[in-house]
């Protein structure tokens, strides 16, 4: 595998970790970058001249991780080449307001035409906003029997637009897979988040889909409230910093949801993921030692490879963004002081993560405040 990695300088595309081998005609390009510049589509062009024979795939994002940096630069691109391994990348277009059956049926057609004898792993990019994340997973693990990992793309802190892009020009209200083939590959996943869990357990008593109406019989809103405390008055904004946790039944791994929006009319609050009716929930609060150490764990969550170049795809939450500030990078940091300096850290800040909730499963979950990580290393 060989790997080369730009970043956008004065419009232009600069080589920061330069390929070593005499031809370098890599399979896939990934591409993270902040919305406003990254909609632009003159930097997936100057790409795909730089890189014709490349499937080009990415989104924007609310931070771009370059190696164990959240780069300054707008845009961040990562360019990979197998020696042996093979890729391909479909996409499907929806609607804003899609129905869910429709969508699923879609969906099924095109994750179906991915299914080859060596299929490895899927990457899955979603526009972060008009997508909702659990109807994504949902549909995709009735179809795969592969592990899947992936994302719903950014727009920083403002949650207002997000963009895809698939060997296109950026495009809103789409999904990007990438597929991984050839028994020369291993890849892996982890995921953790590092939140700790505090006040009473909790029935969620009324819900529809992702917004989330009423707790123990009491609006969801007033409740959030009286938790929050000096907090609240900072709301929808400070919810990033209290997430929910909820799970179904006691023995379940818990699944974090990250609060998007609050109505004062109605008293609801709107995550990013369905909270259903019936599920146990408990808010959240952060740890800045305990947020960085669980990177670390997601880390070691992943099954090493072998000592050549390999690549380490981060999908990493922007509520973890906003809340670690300058500290960040420690948490990029974490997740190479486990894996080494071999795997080439790329990816993004998140308005939702994908991945099973553990390296032995392959069903996907949709999941919030988390960092996760996916390996892939090819052997000669």
């Amino acid at each position: 595998m060989e790997i080369e990695t730009l970043e956008l300088v004065e419009n232009d595309f600069q080589t920061i970790h330069p390929h070593t081998s005499e031809i370098f005609s890599p399979q896939v390009v990934f591409l993270f970058g902040d919305t406003d510049v990254f909609k632009d589509p003159q930097y997936y062009q100057s790409l795909h001249q730089r890189y014709p024979g490349a499937n080009i795939l990415g989104c924007s994002s609310s931070g771009n991780v370059m190696g164990v940096e959240v780069s300054h630069s707008s845009i961040v691109a990562t360019a990979v080449q197998f020696k042996t391994a093979r890729v391909k990348l479909v996409n499907l277009d929806f609607q804003s307001g899609y129905n869910a059956d429709e969508f699923e049926d879609e969906l099924t057609h095109v994750v179906s035409s991915l299914e080859e004898p060596d299929l490895k792993h899927l990457f899955v990019l979603s526009d972060g906003i008009t997508m909702n994340g659990s109807d994504l997973v949902e549909g995709i693990n009735k179809v795969v029997k592969v592990s899947v990992t992936g994302g719903m793309a950014g727009d920083g802190g403002r949650f207002q637009e997000t963009w895809v892009v698939s060997n296109d020009v950026p495009k809103q209200n789409r999904v990007a897979i990438l597929a991984f083939y050839g028994d020369s590959l291993t890849t892996s996943h982890g995921c953790y988040a590092g939140w700790s869990e505090f006040g009473a357990e909790r029935i969620i008593t009324k819900s529809s889909n992702n917004v989330l109406y009423e707790i123990d019989g009491q609006p969801a809103l007033d409740l959030y409230k009286d938790y929050l405390g000096d907090y609240a008055v900072d709301l929808p904004n400070s919810g990033l910093r209290f997430p929910l946790s909820i799970k179904k039944e006691d023995t379940d791994p818990e699944v974090i949801r990250t609060l998007l929006a609050i109505s004062e009319e109605d008293k609801s609050i709107t995550f990013a993921g369905n909270v259903p009716e019936g599920y146990r929930a408990r808010l959240m609060k952060p740890d800045m030692d305990v947020l960085i150490d669980g990177a670390g764990v997601a880390a070691q969550n992943t099954i090493k490879g072998n000592d050549l170049p390999a690549l380490g795809l981060v999908v990493s939450c922007v509520g973890r963004k906003i809340i670690m500030g300058q500290m960040v990078e420690e948490e990029l940091d974490a997740v190479e002081d486990v894996l080494g300096s071999n795997v080439q850290l790329s990816g993004f800040y998140s308005y939702g993560e994908i991945s099973p909730v553990n390296n032995e499963g392959v069903t996907c979950s949709l999941h919030n405040q988390t960092m996760t990580l996916t390996t892939i290393y090819e052997d000669y």
